[in-house]
């Protein structure tokens, strides 16, 4: 069974999916912010500087620049020259520029045609950025854990009753009468929608079942009954010896239809009845010694024709099944088999696993006819003849949990299997 994630968590880790981009998002929009206001900042400074030693040198031409640690000037009377990674630079500040081995911001002018660099020393900064920059994925970080709780407390208040609703659902049992779904008063009006065409599906399927079980009793007894009457009646005229032989047909016609049409009533009722209630009327049936009796029953069937009916292995067999089903669908299978064959051996065998095979000598047909014999049934259809129709025998395997299938060999016949387990 396919296991599937609850609502919960997927809300859950959408929700901190979402709580990581959005965090993401902000530290990327801050980080751009704070390295555009630091390189306006270090601007400013460094000109402050420049303007200040200017300022200086008109007041007094004897000044001299002295270096700080964190500020150095280069390219002025009494100062070092520019360092050879500085001399190709264009007039601006530059970030992330090494002197000395240090990391340093430099801005670059040009007085009296004269370039001139101020650097300031960032190994400082950058230790102080670096505690800031931890703190603040530190922050968002927390920040992000403390919201997956929040969220995930109140999500399971907001959850829970949709996760009681599914309990119930799934305890719901078809059969079961006066069955309901409960919700609490502060339910959601979704839920309450849910829970409210569920209660509409639970009171209509109660209504079939009881209109079932009205139909299959009522049925059994009103439909069986006649017709029981009519094959007894006609049972009766036939064991008369004085009866003509033209009326001796028709009350012979009579007496198989009337069992035909008892067959079809069984088989009807069959398809009515949920599988799990089969039970109830279930047979312990022996294959090995049904198959013969059901051979001997369609043996008239071949007198007209150049047809014999062969019995192959029946090993012992034995399943659990309604038995006027089994003889149903065994039966009108093989009669299929015979009218639907003009000469040669129909032969019947039984497997262990409750396989039944029927071959017949017939004209066998190609798998294009094999795929439209299975077309016809999908679409309520089957091989032409007397008997219940294939259209009702694979209806009721298909209930039953049966397998029925066809195979031939073009000019050899066709194969009927049958696996009654």
């Amino acid at each position: 069974m396919e296991t599937r994630t609850p609502l919960k968590q997927r809300i859950l880790r959408w929700l901190v999916v979402y709580a990581v981009l959005l965090s993401a998002a902000v530290l990327m929009g801050g980080y751009f912010i704070h390295e555009r206001v630091e390189h306006l900042a270090w601007e400013s400074l460094l000109r402050a500087e420049l303007d200040y030693y200017g300022q200086r040198i008109q007041a007094n031409p004897a000044y001299r620049w002295h270096d700080t640690d964190t500020l150095r000037l280069f390219g002025v009377p009494g100062a070092p020259p520019l360092p050879a990674n500085l001399t190709p630079l264009e007039a601006g500040l530059h970030d992330d520029m090494t002197l000395d081995g240090v990391n340093s911001v430099v801005l670059i002018e040009q007085i009296d045609g004269k370039p001139l660099a101020m650097a300031l020393n960032l190994t400082e900064f950058e230790g102080v950025e670096g505690t800031i920059s931890a703190a603040v994925a530190a922050g968002t970080v927390i920040v992000i854990l403390i919201l997956g709780l929040v969220v995930m407390w109140r999500l399971g208040l907001v959850i829970q009753p949709l996760a009681a609703l599914a309990k119930q659902v799934e305890a719901l049992k078809p059969a079961q009468p006066n069955q309901e779904v409960n919700l609490d008063a502060n339910a959601s009006t979704e839920l309450v929608v849910i829970a409210d065409a569920f209660n509409d599906y639970l009171r209509r399927n109660q209504s079939f079942v009881e209109r079932e079980h009205a139909f299959i009793a009522s049925s059994s007894h009103e439909l069986r009954t006649p017709i029981a009457v009519i094959a007894g009646a006609s049972e009766l005229v036939l064991e008369q010896a004085d009866v003509p032989a033209a009326a001796r047909n028709q009350v012979a016609r009579i007496h198989r239809t009337a069992r035909n049409v008892e067959q079809l009533i069984s088989l009807l009722l069959t398809l009515a009845k949920d599988p799990a209630r089969l039970a109830d009327s279930s047979d312990r049936v022996a294959l090995d010694q049904l198959l013969p009796e059901i051979v001997e029953d369609h043996q008239h069937l071949t007198r007209d024709k150049d047809l014999v009916l062969v019995q192959q292995a029946m090993p012992a067999c034995e399943i659990v099944a309604p038995l006027t089903i089994v003889q149903a669908a065994i039966g009108n299978l093989l009669r299929n088999a015979i009218e639907n064959s003009d000469r040669g051996e129909i032969r019947i065998s039984l497997r262990a696993d409750a396989t039944v095979v029927i071959e017949d000598p017939g004209h066998g047909m190609s798998p294009e006819e094999i795929s439209e014999i299975y077309a016809r049934l999908a679409r309520g259809g089957g091989r032409d003849g007397g008997g219940i129709g294939l259209e009702l025998i694979s209806r009721l395997c298909e209930h039953l949990g049966w397998k029925l299938a066809f195979s031939s060999v073009p000019g050899r016949g066709t194969r009927t299997t049958l696996r009654l387990r």
